[in-house]
């Protein structure tokens, strides 16, 4: 399975997504914070990053920026929790935003746990078909 960072300065929010992510198979790395998860991509390979878009300090869009900088190839997978457009006020559309800057897939909080594994299961088979790599389909096994 993938090796995932999650990078969120909510540690709720980690230990949920950690949970789901872990039962489905897949080595789970935290950050808390943009910095943290810019040195540990840096430091270390991950199939994919899951990075929250509002947090103190680096925020979300610089983060996931310098994630596609430094690994373009590297799918990166935004979420946030923000609500976008109240009709009253115009605001920006962040996680539409994200995806302009390299973001793969967004998620608006709260999420349930089928759309999470949903969107790595989505980001690992696009990553898969980008290398030349045929993805595991259990609807379409390949030929022995």
């Amino acid at each position: 399975m993938s090796r995932i960072l999650v990078v969120d300065d909510d540690v709720a929010i980690c230990s949920a997504i950690r949970i789901v992510l872990e039962q489905d198979g897949h080595e789970v790395v935290l950050a808390t914070d943009g910095r943290t998860g810019v040195n540990a991509v840096a430091n270390s390979t991950f199939d994919i990053v899951i990075c929250d878009i509002f947090m103190p300090g680096m925020d979300g869009i610089e983060t996931i920026h310098a994630f596609h900088q430094s690994n373009p190839q590297m799918p990166v997978i935004a979420m946030s929790g923000f609500m976008f457009r109240d009709g009253q006020a115009p605001a920006p559309d962040y996680l539409s935003l994200s995806t302009k800057l390299g973001a793969a897939y967004s998620l608006r909080k709260p999420f349930r746990p089928q759309e999470l594994l949903k969107a790595v299961r989505e980001c690992t088979a696009n990553a898969e078909r980008a290398s030349g790599q045929r993805p595991a389909d259990a609807t379409n096994p390949a030929m022995p």
